[in-house]
């Protein structure tokens, strides 16, 4: 149970490492220098010292001391006139949401940006790429969470000895990142990003389509990973959990649509090879793990209180029968209609279908075994336990005649 709630995003805030920073960047001591020079502006080193100091970092005060008496620093020059007036200009130049700094914290502004782009792509209405665009922006934003990481940590995440074609360094890639011993992100939360990055690296490759649904599982995990491990390595404050509050949508699912999704065609074959080969190497354990891939059953509620009935999504205790469901989507109503197997052949004849019989319903139920309870097709009815029949049969029995038409109609 406490696994579960640290994938869903829940932090001890005690667990939160204070953040070090009580050191300045090369270019904020050669601000320091100038302002030192200009004392009769910008006050004694007290007053220095406010210039950097935010709820992201604190600096302490014996720095700026250090600086002015030359025991700290003595190669940085003092910052132009023209520089220090661009500071000023520019300052507070912080994320009014987080005040993080947007220079001195740079990483870590890029990398929730990075993934509420993510999501809100995912969400976005009418878009029919979405899943792609997902785990590239996602990937992105987690390559950034984790350098903020290494770079609070003194880490050095760059490769040695090698540059890019416009001479900057090159910094470590998502699964160096993973690998490295130290690194924040493990367990399921490790094992959900290096299967984003395989099918990241078919889709950069080979068009894709109809992955959305198949992967939306994991998507959700990445996404819970992410806000959890920004929470418990940078402080509760960082959460997106702000910026991201449920997603709405303009459809139902009725029988049909049900009966659409479970028949749907799948994934393309170069997508599925890809998800097989990655996780033929996981143990059970590992596909289970909520961080790796979450799913939720989403049940209509018929509330008996007024404000439980205002809640849109309700977590299912564990240990629940709907909990043991937990590795598929599960469409369930509050009261199935039930219907005796006259009712089924009277509103399959209605549909258009009037050479469909009690003989020929009966012939179809036992070919396809419907009557076995974990097909959920119906069950044993009040009276006499006479057999009744749900609206996910009836939609069963409507495809087999649309598909036989000549036949019934």
């Amino acid at each position: 149970m406490g696994e579960e709630k640290a994938a869903q995003g829940e932090v001890d805030e005690r667990r939160v490492r204070r953040r070090r920073g009580n050191t300045l960047a090369r270019w904020e001591v050669a601000i320091v220098k100038a302002m030192l020079a200009r004392k009769s502006e910008f006050g004694n080193e007290q007053d220095i010292l406010a210039w950097f100091t935010r709820p992201s970092r604190s600096v302490n005060h014996r720095l700026i001391g250090e600086i002015r008496k030359d025991e700290k620093h003595k190669a940085v020059r003092a910052a132009t006139a023209e520089e220090l007036d661009a500071f000023i200009s520019a300052w507070p130049d912080h994320d009014p949401e987080t005040g993080l700094n947007r220079r001195g914290d740079e990483l870590l502004i890029k990398a929730r940006e990075a993934m509420i782009a993510a999501v809100h792509t995912f969400n976005g209405a009418g878009l029919t790429f979405r899943a792609e665009l997902f785990i590239v922006t996602a990937m992105i934003g987690w390559t950034y969470l984790l350098h903020a990481w290494f770079r609070r940590e003194g880490i050095d995440y760059r490769y040695p000895d090698s540059r890019t074609r416009g001479g900057e360094e090159r910094y470590w890639d998502l699964k160096k990142c993973l690998d490295h011993p130290r690194c924040p992100a493990t367990g399921g939360v490790a094992t959900n990003i290096r299967f984003l990055l395989e099918i990241r690296h078919e889709i950069e490759h080979r068009m894709t389509s109809r992955i959305d649904e198949s992967l939306g599982a994991k998507l959700q995990a990445c996404a819970l990973n992410f806000n959890h491990v920004l929470r418990s390595e940078f402080g509760p404050g960082f959460g997106l959990e702000k910026r991201l509050p449920i997603a709405l949508q303009f459809v139902s699912f009725d029988a049909a649509q049900r009966s659409a999704l479970k028949s749907a065609s799948g994934l393309p074959p170069h997508v599925e090879s890809v998800i097989n080969a990655f996780e033929n190497g996981l143990t059970d354990d590992q596909k289970r793990d909520p961080a790796y891939r979450i799913t939720y059953g989403f049940v209509p509620v018929a509330a008996k209180r007024a404000g439980a009935a205002d809640l849109a999504v309700q977590i299912v205790d564990s240990g629940s029968p709907e909990a043991a469901e937990v590795e598929k989507i599960i469409f369930k109503e509050v009261s199935k209609n039930r219907y005796p197997a006259m009712k089924v052949v009277s509103k399959i004849q209605a549909s258009g279908f009037p050479r469909f019989t009690k003989r020929e319903h009966g012939l179809l139920w036992k070919k396809l075994d419907a009557k076995r309870p974990e097909k959920g097709f119906g069950c044993a009815g009040d009276y006499e336990g006479a057999w009744v029949w749900f609206d996910s049969w009836i939609a069963v029995v409507l495809k087999h005649c649309e598909e036989n038409a000549e036949r019934y109609a």
